[in-house]
């Protein structure tokens, strides 16, 4: 099918900006971040202190190297409100991700900042090739996971109609896409081959549906799950890229006509590569970790953001702007399952709480036709009643607690006690990813 490709003054003056107008702004923005983090953020203040750099040492792009990384951990540290940098009572709208449980990564947006990220949304969504009047089929979460919400004021900010569906309802998601006809339909991709299994136990023929366009995020996806996409369901399958400790989604988009990888929004997220053990800034091309410095944000600016994305800056085609290459992994043990980072301590935590379960324990992934699945392997406390219903009583009650609090559902398997493989040297195996990598 034929990609759109928009005419150029349909596009924002950073999307075709010259190297040096891009890196002028860059710059002048980049000093005000780092002078607006430390005047209002006491944690800002005292890190860049305690690393003998100052604002004022800001002279150009490469002076950020001297300024210290920011981590997840911070955000934890600091919790609930402890890194905004603007009055809370000026604060329009809070967001969280996941966190150690009970703690999650709590950002807040002023309504500027609302302002520009419906701005970068409706840009990501017009450089998958959507237009003003088309109808958005928003399949994200809604609530503090920041996708539905995103995605809902970034299609209205273009000019779409927005059908606000959320996750799940498998069956009544294909019935609003029978009925509402949309264009175009923002999820996760291994749910949306889960509508389009629907699609066909129903009888119907996915491509022949009204969708053109499915801009899929929130969860790594290969070239292969693209192809599968496209060929099934007859579209465009765009890759959008956000973490909410920096926005959300739309920090960056692919763009339809060249598909190539996600374009960052550089006049608003100061992206760097670096080597995951040193800090090391790398050159554009290389492999390493993916951080990023927030230009414009007032309530939650972050200065050299670790993601623990690992990837590459790619030169610009299809915009101004650099390109990054698909995450190829991540840094840090993270997991995403279904769209929702967990982490194995997050599980940890949980099965501390159940009297009868020891702190030895696996955590398994696989998947059972496109979705992820977790099973968890907890051994029984040795001091532990065995009976069956004793091990029934605590499985149940891990399994509600790894919903209610991590947010994905998963199967508890009580094994007896020292049934779990130990090891003597080095770290215990706690996650065996069996997934298909591609």
């Amino acid at each position: 099918m034929p990609h759109p490709i928009p005419a150029p003054d349909s596009l924002d003056p950073a999307e075709r900006a010259s190297q040096d107008e891009l890196r002028a702004l860059q710059l002048d923005r980049l000093r005000w971040s780092v002078r607006h983090a430390y005047d209002n953020v006491p944690h800002y203040r005292r890190k860049f202190e305690a690393h003998g750099v100052h604002p004022d040492d800001l002279k150009s792009h490469e002076d950020l190297a001297r300024f210290p990384f920011t981590s997840k951990q911070d955000l934890r540290d600091n919790y609930p409100f402890g890194m905004f940098a603007v009055p809370r009572e000026k604060v329009v709208r809070i967001h969280a991700s996941s966190g150690t449980t009970g703690k999650p990564t709590v950002v807040g947006y002023t309504q500027r900042d609302i302002d520009n990220w419906a701005d970068l949304v409706a840009r990501s969504i017009r450089a998958s090739g959507g237009r003003a009047g088309d109808i958005v089929h928003v399949a994200y979460g809604y609530g503090l996971f920041t996708g539905g919400l995103g995605a809902h004021y970034g299609a209205e900010r273009l000019g779409c109609t927005v059908i606000p569906m959320s996750g799940g309802q498998t069956e009544k998601q294909v019935q609003l896409i029978q009925d509402f006809r949309p264009d175009i339909i923002m999820v996760t991709p291994s749910y949306m081959l889960t509508i389009v299994d629907e699609m066909e136990r129903q009888g119907l023929d996915p491509a022949a549906s009204s969708l053109r366009i499915g801009i899929f995020g929130a969860e790594p996806w290969t070239q292969g799950m693209r192809e599968a996409i496209e060929k099934r369901a007859g579209l465009d399958a765009v890759d959008i890229y956000g973490l909410s400790e920096v926005m959300g989604p739309g920090v960056a988009n692919e763009c339809i006509e060249t598909k190539d990888g996600p374009v960052i929004w550089e006049d608003h997220f100061y992206p760097e590569i670096i080597d995951p053990s040193t800090g090391a800034v790398l050159p554009d091309g290389s492999p390493g970790e993916l951080v990023f410095t927030t230009l414009t944000k007032e309530a939650l600016p972050v200065i050299r953001y670790r993601t623990r994305d690992l990837t590459r800056l790619l030169p610009p085609t299809a915009r101004a702007m650099r390109r990054m290459d698909k995450i190829t992994g991540r840094s840090d043990d993270m997991m995403i399952v279904r769209g929702v980072n967990v982490f194995p301590s997050q599980i940890e935590e949980l099965i501390l709480r159940v009297p009868q379960l020891a702190p030895h324990y696996q955590i398994l992934l696989d998947k059972e036709g496109h979705l992820d699945t977790v099973t968890v392997r907890v051994e029984l406390e040795p001091q532990a009643d065995r009976a069956d219903d004793v091990r029934s009583r605590a499985a149940s009650e891990l399994q509600h607690q790894i919903k209610s609090y991590i947010g994905v559902s998963s199967t508890v398997e009580v094994t007896a006690p020292f049934a779990i493989e130990r090891v003597v040297v080095g770290k215990a195996r706690r996650v065996i990813d069996r997934r298909p990598k591609n």
